[in-house]
C-alpha cells in the first residue's frame, strides 16, 4: 500500500494498492450532522457542477439501495465533497518526448535514506516480521521493501482527501483514450470506499436500512482521510477495494488501520502477496546471459504473462542450466517465466534496455503495483536487505522445505550487482 507520472505509474498505484504515497487519521467523537451545503466543484474545466452532483447522487443512491445503507448517512459524508483540478493534471499521460528511464527510477527508490529507514523499520518490527513470514511464507525483506518503496514507512502517504480524489477521477477524469475505463475503475473504488468506511464506523452489510451503533463522525473521518493522488491509503498504499479484500488486522485490536499500525500494514502486504500466488522459497527473477541480449529482445513483448518455460530459455542461451536446477538455487525446468525489459537512455541519449527473466514471484509483485520498474525495484531493494534471490527448497527430502531465506534476526546488506549496458 506503493506511488513524474505516466499511465504506467498511475496503474502502478492501483495494483494493491499500488502501486506510492496517508497522514494518520485523527480520532473523532460523535458530533451533530451539519445542514446540507451544496457540493463544491473546484475544477472549472471539469464536469459542470450540476452534472457532477447528479452523478454523485446517483452513485450514493445505488450503494444505498444495493447494500441497504441509509442514504442520509452516506450523503452526510459527502456534504463538502469537491473535485481537485490538480489531480486531473497528475494523471495526464507524459509528453511525446518522455523516455522511460530504469536507471533513474531505480536510483530514486534504492538509495541510502530508504535503505536506512528500512533497516530501522525491520529492527522495530523484527519479531512480528518473523512471525508473519513463518505464517505466510512471504519473506520479511520483501514486505519491508514494498512498504519502503511505497511510502518510506509512512513518511509519504499523500496529502489529498481520499473521497475528493476518487470523486474527481470517477466523474471528472481528463479526456484521454482510456477515459471510460478509468472512470469506471474509480467509480468502483469510490463505492468500495463507502462500504469500507461504513464498516469502519461500526456498520454491518447489508445494513437493512438502519444504523444502530454506527458512528457518523467516524464514517465522515474515514472518507476524509488522506491518500495519494490515485486514492491509495496508508503505509502500504492500498486502494479501498484492496483494503476490503486483502487487508488484515495484524495487531489484533479488532480493526484494520493501515495508517498508524505497522503490524496491520505488514500483515496486509503479506496477505496480499500470498493471495496473489507468492511461491515460498522461490526466487523473483534471474539475470540473463550477456551474449543472449538479442534472443531476449526477440521475446520481450511487454505482456505480463508467464509465456516461456525455464527449459526453453536455457536452450536459447538466455539462462544457464544452473537456473533450471533446484539444487543450485534455480527453479524447476518446467517453471514458467517472462522476459522483462527495463529501458533507459544512455549518456548520449541512445535507447538501451536492461533485460531480466521474471519468474512467478516477479509477476506476483506486478499484481501489487503494475509496473516492471516497480517489481524489479522491490526485488533489488529486498536483496539489499539480505533476501537470497534463489531457491530455498530442499529436494533431498521432498516432504520438507527449508526455512524461508529471510527468517533472520535482522536485515543484512548485500552488494549491488553492477549492470552492464545492453545494446
Amino acid at each position: 500500500m506503493k506511488l513524474c507520472i505516466s499511465y504506467l505509474l498511475l496503474a502502478l498505484l492501483l495494483g494493491a494498492c499500488s502501486n506510492a504515497p496517508v497522514q494518520p487519521n485523527n480520532q473523532v467523537n460523535n458530533q451533530s450532522i451539519q445542514v446540507q451545503q451544496p457540493i463544491v466543484n473546484q475544477a472549472d474545466e471539469a464536469v459542470p457542477e450540476a452534472r457532477f452532483s447528479q452523478n454523485l447522487n446517483e452513485l450514493m443512491a445505488q450503494v444505498s439501495q444495493t447494500h441497504q445503507i441509509p442514504l442520509s448517512s452516506i450523503e452526510a459524508g459527502f456534504l463538502d465533497a469537491k473535485t481537485i483540478s490538480s489531480i486531473r493534471k497528475l494523471v495526464l499521460p507524459p509528453s511525446a518526448t518522455f523516455k522511460k528511464n530504469w536507471l533513474v527510477y531505480r536510483q530514486r527508490f534504492i538509495e541510502p535514506v530508504r535503505l536506512k529507514a528500512g533497516r530501522a523499520f525491520w529492527e522495530q518490527n523484527q519479531a512480528f516480521l518473523s512471525q508473519t513470514e513463518q505464517l505466510t511464507g512471504v519473506p520479511a525483506e520483501l514486505i519491508v521493501a514494498i512498504i519502503g518503496i511505497e511510502t518510506i514507512y509512512g513518511r509519504q502517504t499523500g496529502t489529498f482527501r481520499v473521497k475528493d480524489v476518487l470523486l474527481t477521477l470517477a466523474f471528472s477524469y481528463p479526456d484521454t483514450p482510456n477515459k471510460p475505463t478509468r472512470e469506471q475503475l474509480f467509480k468502483d473504488q469510490l463505492k468500495e470506499l463507502m462500504l469500507m468506511c461504513w464498516n469502519e464506523a461500526g456498520g454491518k452489510l447489508p445494513s437493512n436500512n438502519s444504523s444502530p451503533g454506527v458512528n457518523q463522525a467516524r464514517f465522515n473521518a474515514c472518507l476524509n482521510q488522506n491518500s495519494s493522488y490515485a486514492g491509495a491509503i496508508g503505509l502500504p498504499q492500498f486502494m479501498p477495494g484492496s483494503i476490503r479484500n486483502f487487508a488484515v488486522d495484524g495487531d489484533g485490536d479488532g480493526r484494520i488501520d493501515l495508517r498508524q499500525s505497522s503490524k496491520d500494514a505488514i500483515a496486509s502486504v503479506a496477505n496480499f502477496m500470498k493471495m496473489h500466488g507468492w511461491q515460498t522459497g522461490m526466487p523473483i527473477y534471474f539475470p540473463i546471459q550477456d551474449q543472449a541480449i538479442t534472443a531476449a529482445r526477440a521475446l520481450a513483448d511487454g505482456e505480463p504473462q508467464l509465456k516461456y518455460s525455464i527449459q526453453e530459455l536455457i536452450e536459447k542461451g538466455i539462462l544457464t542450466p544452473r537456473q533450471g536446477d533446484l539444487q543450485t538455487g534455480g527453479v524447476a525446468p518446467q517453471s514458467r517465466a517472462l522476459i522483462v525489459d527495463l529501458p533507459y537512455p544512455d549518456k548520449d541519449g541512445s535507447d538501451q534496455v536492461y533485460y531480466v527473466v521474471g519468474l512467478n514471484n516477479f509477476l506476483t509483485i506486478v499484481q501489487y503495483n503494475r509496473s516492471y520498474f516497480y517489481a524489479q525495484s522491490v526485488a533489488e531493494f529486498a536483496q539489499e536487505l539480505g533476501y537470497k534471490n534463489q531457491s530455498a527448497v530442499s529436494i533431498t527430502n521432498p516432504a520438507k522445505t527449508s526455512e524461508p531465506s529471510s527468517a533472520k534476526s535482522k536485515p543484512k546488506k548485500t552488494k549491488v550487482v553492477k549492470k552492464t549496458k545492453q545494446n
